[in-house]
């Protein structure tokens, strides 16, 4: 029996859960969807990813209506992927923050992101006409920008590349809160198809050095003490790496992609199946690991068109052995 495409069997709604991490800080989960991070300054609030639409943003704000009156004037966008950042004109903020590669990554393929996103996982965008189209920054920085909401120094930062080319990360020094964006899953497959794996695991590396005590990742559960903060980001590490070396090693000896796919998938399904979405995202991943291992230094464009088909020759591969 052929696999239903990407996300669209996932249409159950998911229990979202606000924590707080700190007296500045707040992470809005569900389950293994998107999380938003919160930060609460002196002045003013900033947020960290939107969720995907207005309509399901409103919930981000009702909860942080819960704890504080204060105007939400910031927005950050960990990175360009539809699914974190097309609520934001519900939270009608002063600013919009976005390193400088996740605007050129805008510019070069946003309207085809968001395209694909739908695609792929309709469940997420629930109040799909309240987008009034795609997400501008109007801050735009390069590896460094610090924010003061108040007293409250607020980091925000690229140290690497791994999810994205753009990635970007959110550091409240004085409560050690790091807000990962989905450089960091936690019980969730990460999504590598827009990646730079050969990167990644040095880029975890230097967010590990930070010492973070309390972390928001892109999916799961926020972590509570330091040593979840170690176990999330070296689990994602893990993902990587033995994804990306056995990939490497399948092109290496001659075999194609579907080839490298019904090997690296066994391989991983065996270790990581268990994780939130891996059917969903393992032919992506896999297949921007074949290009980056072989001509492909930055990742192709994809397109509605190119999901389906590369999702479905490759998962139904797997299928026809299976049966």
């Amino acid at each position: 029996m052929a696999k239903q495409f990407a996300s669209h069997g996932d249409m159950e709604d998911k229990k979202k859960s606000f924590i707080k991490l700190s007296e500045n800080a707040y992470a809005y989960t569900a389950e293994g969807d998107p999380n938003t991070g919160v930060v609460i300054g002196d002045d003013s609030v900033m947020v960290v990813d939107t969720q995907a639409t207005p309509i399901m943003a409103q919930d981000v704000i009702d909860r942080i209506r819960e704890v504080t009156d204060k105007p939400i004037k910031h927005v950050v966008m960990s990175h360009y992927h539809a699914v974190r950042v097309l609520g934001a004109s519900a939270y009608q903020p002063q600013n919009i923050i976005a390193s400088k590669d996740t605007y050129d990554m805008l510019v070069e393929r946003g309207q085809e992101d968001f395209d694909s996103e739908v695609g792929r996982f309709p469940r997420l965008f629930k109040g799909l006409d309240s987008v009034p189209g795609l997400t501008w920054p109007n801050i735009v920085f390069e590896k460094e920008l610090t924010m003061w909401l108040g007293s409250l120094e607020v980091k925000i930062m690229q140290i690497g590349r791994g999810h994205t080319k753009g990635d970007t990360i959110v550091w409240l020094p004085k409560d050690k809160v790091l807000f990962s964006g989905d450089l960091v899953e936690y019980g969730a497959t990460p999504y590598t198809g827009d990646a730079y794996h050969k990167d990644w695991p040095t880029t975890l590396d230097n967010m590990l050095a930070m010492g973070p005590e309390k972390l928001v990742p892109g999916r799961g559960e926020a972590l509570m003490t330091a040593k979840g903060c170690k176990e999330a980001i070296d689990g994602t590490r893990s993902f990587v790496s033995d994804m990306f070396n056995a990939v490497k090693e399948g092109r290496e000896a001659g075999k194609d992609l579907t080839g490298v796919y019904i090997d690296t998938y066994r391989q991983m399904q065996r270790d990581y199946g268990h994780l939130v979405i891996f059917e969903h995202s393992i032919p992506f991943d896999i297949a921007r690991c074949f290009d980056e291992a072989g001509e492909y230094d930055d990742p192709r464009v994809w397109t509605a068109e190119r999901d389906q088909e590369l999702w479905h020759s490759l998962q139904d591969a797997v299928t026809e052995l299976e049966n």
